[in-house]
């Protein structure tokens, strides 16, 4: 039996399948001088006010997360997913479309929330502990750790499937890099609705359950 021609559909995760932002989450647990330094560092960056690779390492390294902050923040992403998530994947899997979480995020901290809405596939930063949970660093050469990183995992993608319809959903303009690369890009303004990300979107939503009309 051959299989249909694949169609993916890549989503951020971050303000998007979820509330909240993990790594502002992970400072929040260091006190509110931290977090409301790493916050503004991660607006900037999301707003493309400065480049991702500037602040990437630099958040974490003020941060220096344990291994039990994972399973913390994790449980978060899932307490905050977006209310209609869960059905809209289901959906999407149903009318034959593979949904991969595409993020500038963290793989341990992301993988209960992909379990739970039932997505396979994660493209994000790993984190690296000692035998103490204790934090030694992440994947610095992963490409979402920098700007234009979403664009190269999607054209990796695309070598690696060959879909016939490509699309991406964020709410940053790390996500906005992709629409070059992708058959559509739609941004995502639930929780933070970037004007230069609904300037240069395709089309844009408030609600992943809208996803469903846009891609029939």
């Amino acid at each position: 039996m051959v299989n249909p021609p694949a169609k993916l559909i890549c989503l951020d995760c971050d303000s998007t399948l979820s509330a909240i932002e993990g790594i502002d989450e992970l400072a929040r647990l260091r006190g509110p001088e931290v977090f409301a330094a790493v916050e503004a560092q991660t607006r900037d960056a999301m707003e493309g006010k400065i480049s991702v690779e500037s602040v990437f390492g630099r958040r974490l390294a003020v941060i220096r997360p344990h291994r039990d902050d994972v399973g913390a923040i994790g449980r978060r992403y899932i307490e905050e997913v977006e209310p209609t998530a869960l059905d809209t994947i289901a959906r999407l899997k149903a009318d034959g479309w593979t949904p991969i979480i595409l993020s500038g995020g963290f793989r341990p901290i992301i993988a209960p929330l992909a379990a739970h809405l039932g997505i396979a596939r994660i493209e994000a930063v790993d984190l690296h502990f000692d035998g103490a949970g204790n934090y030694t660093g992440y994947d610095e050469n992963y490409p979402t750790t920098r700007s234009g990183g979403k664009p190269a995992v999607i054209t990796a993608l695309r070598r690696e499937f060959s879909p016939v319809r490509m699309v991406m959903v964020g709410d940053g303009v790390s996500d906005l890099e992709t629409k070059p690369v992708v058959d559509q890009f739609i941004g995502f303004g639930r929780y933070t609705a970037r004007a230069k990300v609904k300037a240069g979107a395709h089309a844009f939503i408030h609600s992943l359950a809208e996803l469903i009309p846009l891609l029939k």
